[in-house]
């Protein structure tokens, strides 16, 4: 098994030996590439993981009081038939 404090060790040796030039190129990568994906995902149809859960519970909600008037109905029309 590989101790993870030596594979520690390794990376920041090899991060260490990157040239400083080539790591400032990577981080300004990776910052243009944040930017234009932050920018693309603002530009689709989507909904947060807050919305979407309070609007799941939304419809919990109205499914159950639709099955409840649902039932309600069905006994109305027993009812309505029954004094015919």
């Amino acid at each position: 098994m590989i101790n993870a404090k030596k594979i520690e060790e390794i990376a920041k040796q090899v991060t260490d030996a990157i040239p400083p030039g080539l790591k400032s190129m990577a981080n300004d990568f990776e910052d243009k590439t944040k930017t234009v994906l932050q920018r693309k995902l603002s530009q689709l149809d989507v909904v947060t993981r807050e919305e979407f859960d309070i609007q799941t519970q939304v419809l919990i909600k109205t499914r159950t009081k639709l099955a409840e008037l649902e039932a309600r109905l069905t006994e109305l029309e027993a009812s309505n038939n029954n004094i015919e």
